[in-house]
């Protein structure tokens, strides 16, 4: 990997930017992101054959609106000709405003969600291999009125809506090719690489190799502890660099009550398949006496990070280490706000401060799907590649509406044990991407042997997504839903089971 990318994303403020990045490697082709405020400097230094401008929650005719470098109008490929240039969403928005076209707000034209598009008889490579009429996924409030001249108009929305336009290499379309929401998003993405002439150079043996490469660089010596969870992140993490590292490293894990039941074990073997050292914090007085009375999920999540950083600072200094490892991902970081789209919740391993230790986060360019791949490569077992992810707060996320008491957290520890135990009975459960199973503190009246009972709901969430930034919910058969509402409510107190299918957007994976 000592060549640079050929493609440069410009962020111009969306939540989906890192999904851009994630498709392009899914096929096969590597890429940098850039702020839209020091992105000039990194173009004019370095050869590209295409760049992406990204969506975004601004008006372009906004006085602050981010504003990508001019250059990108301008840039010229090695061989001499014009690079790739396309415009998402807002980018789209940018590019018509910028070379003379019309964008404004029309009252009908907003449009969240999945909208119909009907693409001009003429066609475009961009959208070769696709139908005349597709759905897309659509997220914005402006519109496109009037293309810049030069420009010709390749399909509109059934409301009028200008979905896409070109000049030749310069394209710009209103919906988010990215998601995968949009059917054949992944094939107009294709075409625009091929378009740009991009060649593969994405593979995962590389990718490993990268971080093995970038991590002895930046801690040559010393000692790291890394934060594990038995996840396929950390598990996948600490096998790449167990090798490396060797002695060096030791895998911490806080027992402050949140995990599942049989988790540590799991936690425990998982270790071992990585080949790192494991050492178990009972943190439990802690975390309860930071978790008392609180309700407000931002802080819970609050509080966590502050006691989760308290005690990796003291494990630090108990080992000697000069460092300390993550597993962040990609989407944390966009959840998190921290690649520049809204904070929708903060993570607990994004945005610390430990002082003097060294911070790494070698994965956290990339997606679970990606990461899964990584597992698999460097011969972990099923059990790690095809884990389901589970919040580091854990079961505190689970308890929703009332204080995470330990009282509490035994209910949803029991809910959430037979739960998982039904769907893999029945087959099910290892087709999910994600079972969240909560804790409601919203009592209801109930009857139980012929005397009024009064407690609290477990509601049961599936969903299906590849990089969970768009999910969909799952509705699981009349057989199982009675037999888990059946298993449940014979704890006494729980009064009540509902199911919630709900996609993502408008809802997170987790409740919380």
């Amino acid at each position: 990997m000592a060549s640079l990318p050929n493609v440069a994303i410009i962020e111009l403020g969306s939540q989906y930017t890192l999904l851009i990045e994630r498709t392009l490697r899914e096929l096969g082709v590597r890429s940098v992101i850039l702020d839209s405020r020091n992105a000039a400097s990194w173009l004019k230094k370095n050869p590209l054959k295409a760049v992406i401008l990204s969506g975004g929650a601004s008006s372009v005719y906004n006085s602050d609106a981010p504003q990508p470098p001019a250059e990108v109008l301008s840039l010229m490929r090695q061989d001499g000709q014009p690079i790739a240039l396309l415009g998402i969403c807002y980018g789209m928005q940018w590019l018509a405003h910028r070379l003379g076209g019309e964008v404004k707000a029309v009252l009908g034209n907003r449009e969240y969600g999945e909208a119909e598009i009907n693409l001009d008889e003429r066609g475009h490579l961009f959208f070769a291999d696709t139908p005349r009429r597709q759905r897309v996924w659509m997220s914005h409030g402006d519109s496109v009125i009037s293309v810049p001249e030069g420009f010709s108009i390749l399909g509109h929305t059934d409301t009028g809506t200008i979905a896409a336009m070109a000049r030749g290499a310069m394209l710009g379309v209103q919906f988010h090719p990215e998601v995968t929401h949009t059917p054949y998003g992944k094939t107009m993405l294709t075409n625009f690489l091929r378009l740009a002439g991009c060649e593969n150079d994405w593979m995962p043996s590389s990718i490993i190799s990268s971080i093995r490469e970038d991590v002895s660089a930046r801690l040559p010596n010393g000692r790291v502890i890394f934060g594990f969870s038995g996840g396929v992140d950390s598990t996948t993490v600490s096998a790449i660099l167990a090798p490396v590292l060797k002695e060096r490293l030791l895998a911490v894990t806080l027992d402050g009550g949140q995990l599942r039941e049989g988790e540590l074990d799991e936690i425990k073997k998982h270790a071992a398949d990585a080949g790192v050292n494991l050492k178990v914090m009972d943190a439990r007085q802690e975390f309860q006496s930071a978790m008392a009375g609180v309700i407000d999920s931002e802080e819970k999540r609050s509080r966590f990070k502050k006691v989760y950083v308290s005690l990796f600072v003291r494990a630090a200094q108990d080992f000697g280490a000069t460092a300390v490892l993550q597993g962040t991902l990609a989407t944390d970081r966009i959840e998190s706000g921290a690649t520049g789209g809204a904070l929708i919740k903060s993570h607990h391993n994004v945005g610390l401060d430990m002082g003097d230790l060294l911070q790494l986060h070698p994965v956290d360019c990339l997606f679970k799907y990606e990461v899964q791949a990584l597992a698999r490569e460097v011969g972990l077992p099923e059990s790690v590649s095809n884990r389901q992810p589970f919040p580091g707060p854990g079961l505190f996320l689970r308890v929703v509406g009332v204080p995470a008491t330990p009282e509490k957290l035994a209910i949803v520890r029991f809910a959430d044990a037979r739960v998982r135990e039904i769907l893999m009975r029945h087959g099910v459960y290892d087709r999910l991407s994600q079972l969240i199973v909560a804790y409601l503190g919203v009592n209801t009246v109930g009857v139980k042997g012929d005397a009024r009972v009064y407690g609290g709901a477990i509601v049961v969430r599936a969903v299906e997504t590849i990089d969970f930034m768009t999910a969909r919910g799952i509705h699981f058969s009349d057989e199982i839903e009675d037999e888990i509402s059946t298993t449940l409510t014979r704890h006494p107190e729980i009064v009540r089971v509902w199911y919630d299918p709900t996609k993502k957007p408008p809802a997170t994976t987790e409740m919380e």
